[in-house]
């Protein structure tokens, strides 16, 4: 089978995903060449560039966007030549889902049964098309190391509003952790977009008098490294797909806490989630009460949880099987 592949997006969750399918179909990558056209010749550009796209989903059976986002768009504002298949994460539903066709979408790849929800109020319609499938994690990038406990929170991700990590710090500073011997390992770096967020967020343990409690390190190349210097991963957003970095910190060997948002509950059971901040210091305070063999039970539970769900060869197979299925119809 002829597969194309669109990412012009982050490969962080997809390498796993287009080293399967190289496995087992003739895959083209889209990476049209880049013209030598005098500068200023923008037409001729965007000309070229919309007939090399055009011959690309014409050559294929079926082409798979890794991101339904702005070339999915412009896949479907053309007549059909191929059938497409998508993968919606999260952002995508808010920036770029209400400019696609998806009536020219012949499969549309989810990853919790949340955004399936979310996707089906907004697009009525197309619940015949949807398949849920989770994100994955490959356990064998992250050594699985269960730490002695030594009271070390940590959070992953851009420092964004969405992640909520400033908020993450004042409740550690309320909860009063720092005078309990926690400390709060902060990885991820700025945003363009919100390098207010960035500088309020870094200032912040300074202002509250824990400087010595927190520690940035922005961003992280090495998540396994990052891993294992905590005890307890915390996601902290307000909106996620269904977050990769907490499957990531759990194969490693750390337990988890979740706020409860939409779809938290399809990565981790009930005594993992909270809403209020009470609730997630009283959940630490408990897990930090067990004895270490308890803890590493706990640990070992929600971890073959996650790879039973979201190995990523799991994952890959199940991509395959459903992109070969739509060849097929």
């Amino acid at each position: 089978m002829r597969i194309g592949i669109v990412n012009h997006e982050t490969w962080a969750f997809f390498q796993d995903i287009y080293d399967d399918l190289m496995n087992h179909h003739t895959v083209h990558l889209f990476d049209p060449p880049k013209p030598n056209f005098p500068i200023f010749r923008e037409r001729l550009q965007r000309k070229y560039f919309e007939d090399y796209f055009r011959s690309f989903l014409n050559d294929h059976e079926v082409v798979f966007f890794e991101w339904a986002s702005e070339l999915l768009v412009k896949a479907t504002q053309i007549p059909k030549m191929t059938k497409i298949v998508t993968r919606l994460h999260r952002y995508e539903l808010y920036h770029w889902a209400n400019q696609v066709d998806w009536s020219k979408v012949d499969q549309i790849i989810l990853v919790s049964e949340a955004k399936r929800r979310e996707f089906n109020s907004r697009f009525a319609g197309f619940d015949e098309k949807i398949r849920v499938i989770p994100e994955a994690v490959n356990p064998n990038k992250f050594l699985y190391e269960p730490n002695k406990f030594n009271k070390n929170i940590g959070i992953l991700g851009n420092l964004t509003p969405r992640k909520r990590v400033y908020e993450l710090i004042l409740a550690f500073a309320e909860l009063e952790f720092p005078q309990k011997g926690y400390h709060l390992h902060v990885g991820g770096g700025a945003h363009l977009r919100f390098m207010d967020y960035y500088e309020a967020v870094i200032n912040l343990p300074l202002r509250l008098g824990i400087e010595n409690s927190v520690t940035f390190y922005g961003h992280i190349q090495n998540s396994s490294e990052f891993f294992q210097k905590i005890d307890i991963f915390i996601s902290n957003s307000y909106s996620e797909g269904l977050q990769v970095s907490p499957m990531e910190a759990i194969v490693s060997g750390c337990y988890c806490f979740a706020h409860h948002w939409p779809g938290a509950d399809e990565l981790l059971p009930p005594e993992n989630l909270y809403f209020t901040d009470e609730e997630l210091g009283n959940k630490i305070l408990k897990f930090e009460s067990l004895s270490d063999s308890e803890k590493q039970q706990k640990q070992k539970k929600i971890r073959d949880m996650i790879l039973e769900k979201c190995h990523s060869n799991l994952i890959s197979e199940k991509i395959r099987k459903s992109i070969e299925a739509v060849i097929l119809q």
